[in-house]
């Protein structure tokens, strides 16, 4: 009997790929199909170049493949994603249609936005490791990309390049990495011109990226909000269902003035603040092993006291985690302390039915 395809899947998260991750968790894995005891898949390279790196992976996956149970053939095509093809048939950065009451999409169960008062904090940062934490843990995710001008997170979760599309021209497929259903505006736009939008547009195109996205069945959609109080934090808040936020802040206290303005605007707009996160809370130098406290120490934790919100954890200054962002591998998807700090705040959020 011909194995399963959750098997065949299972099976070549163990082919690694020349930069970082595997088939699997760098969504590579295209039209796996089980006829009988034959196992046919494509791998889809983002590009020609990464195409060829992906020999090595291509033979292994056939190898791995064809040593389970039950298979006496596999058929492996290996194939570069087509950067010519036109983006979907959806016109982005529309004024907001009208609708009826706060929106969620079907099937996923609450939305948890990320904020912050001012930009440099580790925002993003947190929004990606967080969202790869909570799949780690089991936890069904998707992750919005909301910062319309300026979108990271294709880059961190490793889609730098990709588009996504939209078959019927109503509907977006969103893409997959690390087990974490993802959505930018990066993946409908060119990512090297200037999204010039007013603020109607920009409502119009967050109001398509969370209810015309297929998301599929959800337990957390994390929103990473761009910093500010502005359009897109004020849409979100009065359009959107939102379970709550989270106020990510360094500790230092002009970046603190700014996440009090964050929070003031939450409590004006009737959304809950689910907790406070201080980021680039340490360093430890990686060859003395001193620790540092570059922006102060403390200064979140004391403001979640004296307001009376949860104080969800200290995330380090760490340069492994600005490297393995920039190469589109989250660290949180790998081992050691840092990983394990955005797992212990990914099980807070659990525990506490936030996640």
């Amino acid at each position: 009997m011909a194995p399963s395809i959750e098997t065949i899947r299972e099976a070549l998260t163990a082919i690694t790929v020349p930069w970082g991750g595997d088939l699997i968790s760098r969504d590579l894995v295209r039209a796996l199909t089980v006829e009988g005891t034959g196992v046919r898949f494509v791998i889809e390279a983002p590009s020609a170049e990464a195409a060829q790196a992906l020999g090595p992976a291509r033979e292994a996956a056939e190898a791995a493949v064809a040593a389970l149970d039950g298979v006496k053939s596999v058929s492996v095509v290996l194939t570069a994603h087509d950067q010519k093809k036109e983006p979907p048939n959806l016109k982005v950065g529309r004024h907001p249609q009208e609708q009826k009451g706060p929106m969620k999409p079907e099937g996923v169960s609450r939305i948890l936005a990320i904020a912050s008062g001012k930009g440099g904090v580790g925002k993003s940062t947190l929004s990606a490791n967080l969202a790869v934490a909570l799949a780690k843990q089991g936890r069904r995710v998707g992750l919005l990309d909301a910062d319309i001008y300026g979108p990271s997170q294709p880059r961190m979760m490793g889609l730098e390049g990709r588009r996504a599309q939209s078959p019927d021209g109503k509907i977006i497929t969103p893409l997959q990495s690390y087990g974490v259903t993802l959505m930018s505006i990066g993946f409908m736009v060119d990512p090297n011109k200037a999204v010039v939008w007013r603020g109607p547009m920009l409502m119009g195109a967050l109001q398509q990226m969370i209810g015309q996205v297929a998301w599929g069945e959800l337990d957390v959609l994390i929103v990473d909000l761009p910093p500010g109080t502005g359009d897109v934090q004020l849409t979100l808040c009065q359009r959107v269902a939102l379970a709550g936020a989270l106020v990510v802040s360094t500790p230092q206290d002009v970046a603190l003035l700014d996440a009090r303005k964050a929070l003031d605007m939450f409590n004006a707009l009737n959304t809950p603040v689910l907790g406070l996160v201080e980021n680039m809370s340490t360093f430890h130098c990686p060859k003395c092993g001193h620790e540092s406290q570059i922006f102060g120490h403390g200064g979140v934790a004391a403001e979640a006291e004296a307001l009376g919100l949860p104080f969800l954890g200290a995330l380090p200054l760490d340069l492994q985690t600005r490297i393995a962002g920039d190469g589109g591998t989250p660290v949180a998807a790998g081992e050691g302390p840092v990983a394990d700090a955005y797992a212990a705040l990914a099980s807070r959020l659990v525990a506490g039915g936030m996640a």
